[in-house]
């Protein structure tokens, strides 16, 4: 069903030396469930939400992925889709889905997750006025039009888009207390697979009378629990759930310490305040190699780095202009010099573990400068003045933003800034609002572990994650006709031609495929990292 996967629970070695008096795993001694408990310390940054309808950055998800659990997870070892809350997850027609759910499981708050727990969720999500980041993965559900109508002459005309008719997805039917069915406007086969993004997940009654409440102090029903609030900027501290009835995680606690930038981080966990860091500032990855040897943790990688074009500005509606720019930059030139030739370069938009993922899909990913030249004076030249390129602030992607700038500036004359001022919520606002005065960095990793998740969230037509605005009927029919097929498998030729369409349109400019690389201090006995969630908290365990 999915491309190969490689293995990523490893086994910490001690190779470097004694952890500092700061070091975790000896002040809570919790064993229950025969675990090792402790707490771990983690590098984070600000999330932007914990309410699991509204969270759609890494930041966040890290978070919920430990308070909240779905239907479905994902193995850490081979990406497999395997039953969590979900009994069963079944249909004869790819249409009409029937999941039944386990019993026992409760809302920190005692609440039961029950059917009636998923279809309040996802129609919370569902609904237009909720404004829901993840509103976008419930659109496959029928009765969604209802919910969300669409606006008469897009976003951009003069019209409004309609009230909602109805609050509720027509297509959630309550059977019992531990089971409910989905009917989806159309067939689609990744229905199992695609259930277990945080998105999915849960919420209970008490959560949903008071969203503010709850996305500050979420009432989740997974392993983990809230020990204190949000404090925002500085941490957010959990404890294992008493009320969790699945195998317990292991750590007794979770720190996770927000920094506001990666170098901070790093300086943080060399001084033996972390146990974990998820990411590292490139600029020090050969200092990090050589001084914590095996403890440098890495993975090839399925997180897509890219530049994106903000398709609503005058200056970037003609393709012509966005191969251009594509054209003039050297990939592996910044992947050498800015990561130590770490990274992929990016010559398409598919995670390339991922079954049907393809090589050189890209033509304008490879530097062409003269054939840059001959498309940007077809389309008439450059008349945007200084080219604003943007990134989120504190990440460590300025160096490599600037290459990009200094590469299009040595081809094509056209003189460039940098804007890498804002946090990464701000930033994400920026985004939504479609602020974006030039190019912008963003991300896109797996939420599922197949291809659709690189192609529908992110250029699908009026799609929340769609913040290029790229908009194609024929990319999105491809899309459909994909999802309607009988199988996976059969699925990925109308796929892999809608990444065709987006190599042709250049609605982003694929710049590289990140190589995951970790950091685990001596305290650490098993650090698990899983290819489609990235670093597991709760599955790594400390001495």
């Amino acid at each position: 069903m999915r491309g190969k996967f490689l293995k990523v629970a490893v086994a910490a070695t001690a190779t470097a030396m004694l952890a500092t008096a700061c070091g975790g795993g000896s002040d809570d001694s919790d064993d229950a469930g025969g675990q090792a408990g402790g707490t771990l310390r983690v590098y984070a940054t600000e999330p932007a939400f914990l309410l699991p309808s509204a969270a759609n950055d890494e930041p966040s998800i890290y978070v919920i992925r430990q308070l909240y659990r779905g239907l479905v997870k994902y193995n850490a070892e081979n990406s497999a889709v395997e039953n969590d809350l979900a009994e069963s997850i079944t249909s004869d027609d790819q249409k009409l889905w029937t999941i039944k759910l386990k019993d026992g499981y409760t809302f920190d708050n005692g609440e039961p997750v029950d059917a009636e727990s998923f279809i309040r969720s996802w129609n919370y999500a569902a609904y237009g006025p909720n404004g829901q980041n993840n509103a976008y993965f419930m659109t496959r559900i029928a009765g969604i039009d209802a919910l969300q109508p669409k606006d008469p002459d897009g976003e951009d005309g003069p019209k409004e888009a309609p009230e909602p008719t109805a609050e509720t997805l027509s297509g959630l039917k309550k059977v019992d207390d531990l089971t409910f069915t989905v009917e989806l406007k159309e067939p689609f086969s990744g229905f199992p697979t695609v259930v277990g993004y945080s998105g999915f997940f849960p919420m209970a009654k008490a959560c949903l009378d008071d969203t503010d409440k709850c996305n500050e102090t979420p009432i989740g029903n997974g392993p983990y629990k809230m020990d204190g609030a949000w404090e925002r900027d500085v941490q957010i501290n959990l404890a294992r759930s008493e009320s969790w009835k699945g195998e317990p995680g292991k750590p007794a606690k979770i720190n996770y310490r927000i920094f506001a930038d990666v170098g901070s981080g790093y300086s943080a966990f060399q001084a033996g305040e972390l146990d974990v860091m998820y990411t590292l500032p490139p600029e020090r990855f050969k200092d990090a190699k050589a001084s914590y040897g095996d403890r440098l943790y890495e993975q090839t990688g399925d997180s897509l780095n890219y530049v994106g074009m903000p398709l609503y500005n005058e200056n970037f509606k003609d393709k012509r202009v966005r191969q251009a720019l594509s054209l003039a930059i050297d990939r592996q030139s910044i992947v050498d010099a800015v990561f130590d030739g770490r990274n992929a370069p990016a010559t398409g938009f598919v995670g390339p573990t991922f079954q049907g993922a393809r090589e050189g899909v890209c033509e304008y990913c490879k530097k062409d400068v003269e054939k840059a030249q001959a498309l940007l004076a077809e389309a008439g030249g450059w008349k945007g003045g200084k080219l604003t390129l943007w990134a989120n602030a504190g990440a460590g992607h300025d160096a490599w933003l600037q290459a990009v700038g200094d590469q299009i500036k040595a081809a094509l004359g056209i003189d460039y800034e940098l804007k890498v001022n804002l946090q990464f919520p701000e930033y994400l606002e920026t985004a939504k609002g479609r602020k974006f005065t030039g190019p912008f960095r963003l991300g896109w990793g797996p939420d599922y572990p197949f291809l659709e998740t690189y192609l529908a969230p992110v250029y699908g037509g009026g799609n929340d994650n769609n913040y290029s605005t790229f908009n194609n009927p024929n990319f999105d029919a491809l899309l459909k006709q994909g999802d309607s097929a009988a199988s996976i498998d059969e699925a990925i030729p109308f796929y892999q031609k809608g990444e065709d369409i987006l190599a042709e349109e250049m609605p982003v400019i694929p710049i590289y495929w990140r190589k995951e690389a970790a950091l685990y201090s001596e305290n650490v006995d098993n650090f698990v990292w899983n290819q489609v969630s990235g670093a597991d908290y709760g599955a790594t365990s400390l001495k």
